[in-house]
């Protein structure tokens, strides 16, 4: 059976209706009409949401002339279903839910999507008007809420606004440094009737916003100072982040590292920049990174940042950051260029924009022969590394079995905490937009639902969430949309019976004293499964997980597979919080 994860004939002719039945039927359109034609001007294709008092007029809109809503089982599932949606297909994912505890629900994903750059436009319910502000039932003051943590945020007051907000809401969200927008949308604006003379004056206006120009295109005095140090470096180093990905720029990435030989190193956010295994990739950096790319930032006379926003976890004492370096910073986002560390050569531009220009100069490249033969060996003789264990399963070995047998080729989302490090260790990403997880925030409860948002953009595509046993019980109700929709999300639980990471910080910094860390008491997670009408799969030896995760993987229907790991296994290597990438721990040679 397929995947019902499409739209349906019927809902296709009903988005490709102009006109709403209430036109039709020569009946005034109300504003929550006006809303659900704005969102089909947008091309909108699927809403992610749960009604509510105040959205009523809005999904009885929806009821009337249809755009594909999925029903989640709680807000959070939603918002972190819209951000995988919009991760891997790089547009914004659209998010629905009622006022007061429906719109705070949302408030962690708004948090998560914003910190990492993620494109959505959120709309939430809100009281009516004349009782804002007075404590009304179910009222939040989600305008105050969300402030900090949106790149805008409206609140309709106006019916006839509808269609310049919803415009300018997609505007901001999917261009600039992209993230999350609200509109906040009171139950009386809803159900207003709309000025019909200025519907299509509205819907042809152009977009005016002043105060809102991002620059895209790079300073020319800049490219040529970025050519004269990269031509002169002994031991260039690219530090690829998100942004390369945003901008669609992979293969401006790779033309440029391969003309120049340069080597590639990426950010946890980055990853699937370039190929996973291209000669020039020294793999990820930072607190959980390869000791060959930390190694790399501390030697490197020059880096190029293209679109990484030098968080702590990736420099660890940003006074003791690649000491030898000069600094080229290559961002959409003039706030983060020389935040956390000072930039010889800034370049405020989309990094496809930035890479084209730098490729349009030919100039005598550095010879790094020397530089790469370093890291080469140094490579070659400190990689991941895990010590196998004959009682119990190792959730490297999990990972990398799950590598080999979709040939890295998976869209892959996780959860946070250990599982999350090794995955990004261990599976190497073939392409780009196929890594979906929480890095700024860190969030638990994001991986399984973005992983159907995933699996819902790229319906053709393997989805694998890889999720920790305490944040998989966080969203795990959104298992009914497995069910559902037969979406073939195959969920591996790496099961520790810990927060792992709580754990092995535990361990290393407070003398093994694991305060509320091991979680003995947990559900069956085969029977849950199947109590959602999803097939469970559970892994106890490593002499049978390589076919049953073969078996499950290979399925073309939704599974839940629980791996029972070794509890006390710590991710290697390691930089301790505050301390300098030269203090890494972990790191062995061979």
């Amino acid at each position: 059976m397929a995947a019902n994860v499409s739209t349906t004939d019927e809902q296709k002719d009903a988005i490709a209706t102009t006109q709403l039945q209430t036109e039709v039927t020569n009946k005034p359109r109300n504003g929550a009409d006006v809303l659900i034609q704005a969102l089909h001007d947008q091309k909108v294709d699927i809403v992610f949401g749960y009604p509510g008092g105040a959205v009523l007029h809005v999904y009885d809109a929806l009821y009337r002339n249809p755009i594909r809503h999925i029903l989640t089982r709680h807000e959070q599932g939603a918002i972190h279903a819209a951000e995988g949606y919009a991760r891997v297909l790089n547009k914004p994912g659209v998010v629905i839910a009622t006022s007061g505890p429906g719109a705070t629900n949302l408030v962690t994903g708004i948090a998560d999507a914003m910190i990492d750059s993620i494109p959505l436009v959120v709309f939430t319910g809100q009281v009516a008007t004349n009782v804002i502000g007075s404590d009304a039932f179910q009222e939040a003051d989600i305008m105050g809420i969300t402030t900090p943590i949106t790149k805008h945020n409206y609140q309709v007051q106006d019916v006839n606004d509808i269609p310049r907000i919803v415009k300018e809401a997609f505007h901001i969200a999917n261009t600039g440094r992209k993230g999350p927008v609200l509109i906040d949308f009171p139950k009386n604006i809803s159900a207003s009737v709309f000025d019909e003379a200025l519907a299509e004056s509205s819907r042809e206006e152009e977009l005016y916003l002043p105060g809102y120009q991002p620059n895209t295109k790079p300073n020319f005095l800049q490219i040529q100072k970025a050519i004269q140090a990269i031509g002169e470096a002994k031991q260039p180093l690219i530090l690829a982040g998100a942004g390369v990905l945003f901008a669609d720029a992979r293969q401006e990435l790779s033309e440029f590292a391969e003309k120049y030989k340069l080597p590639v190193i990426n950010t946890l956010l980055g990853l699937g920049s370039i190929h996973g295994q291209h000669e020039l990739n020294f793999g990820m950096a930072g607190m959980h990174g390869a000791g060959v790319a930390n190694d790399a930032i501390q030697k490197a006379d020059l880096l190029i940042n293209i679109g990484a926003r030098f968080d702590d976890r990736l420099t660890g004492d940003t006074k003791l950051f690649a000491p030898n370096a000069t600094i080229i910073h290559i961002d959409i986002d003039p706030a983060e260029i020389g935040k956390n560390i000072p930039t010889a050569i800034p370049i405020v531009a989309d990094a496809k924009e930035a890479l084209t220009a730098l490729l349009k100069k030919d100039f005598e490249g550095p010879d790094t022969t020397d530089w790469l033969a370093y890291l080469y060996e140094k490579q070659h003789d400190t990689p991941y590394w895990y010590v196998e264990d004959e009682k119990e399963i190792l959730p490297q070995q999990i990972i990398e079995m799950v590598h080999t047998i979709t040939n890295g080729d998976a869209v892959v989302t996780t959860d946070v905490g250990q599982h999350q490090m090794w995955a990004a260790q261990y599976y190497k990403l073939n392409h780009d937009h196929q890594w979906v997880t929480s890095g700024g925030l860190g969030t638990m409860g994001f991986g399984f639902p973005a992983a159907i948002g995933a699996q819902f953009a790229k319906p053709d595509k393997k989805v694998i969430t890889f999720c920790g046993d305490a944040g998989f019980q966080m969203t795990l109700q959104e298992l009914a949309l497995l069910n559902e929709f037969n979406l073939p999300v195959k969920v591996v639980i790496v099961n520790n019976g810990a927060l792992g990471m709580v754990r092995q910080w535990q361990e290393l910094f407070y003398d093994g004293r694991y305060s509320q860390s091991l979680m003995p008491v947990q559900p069956d997670f085969v029977k849950l499964a199947e109590a959602y009408g999803v097939k469970g799969y559970r892994i106890n030896t490593l002499d049978e997980a390589h076919t049953i995760l073969e078996e499950a993987l290979n399925s073309d229907e939704p599974v839940v597979i629980d791996a029972r790991v070794k509890q006390l296994e710590n991710v290697y290597p390691m930089v301790p919080a505050g301390k300098s990438l030269d203090d890494i721990v972990g790191v062995k040679k061979f």
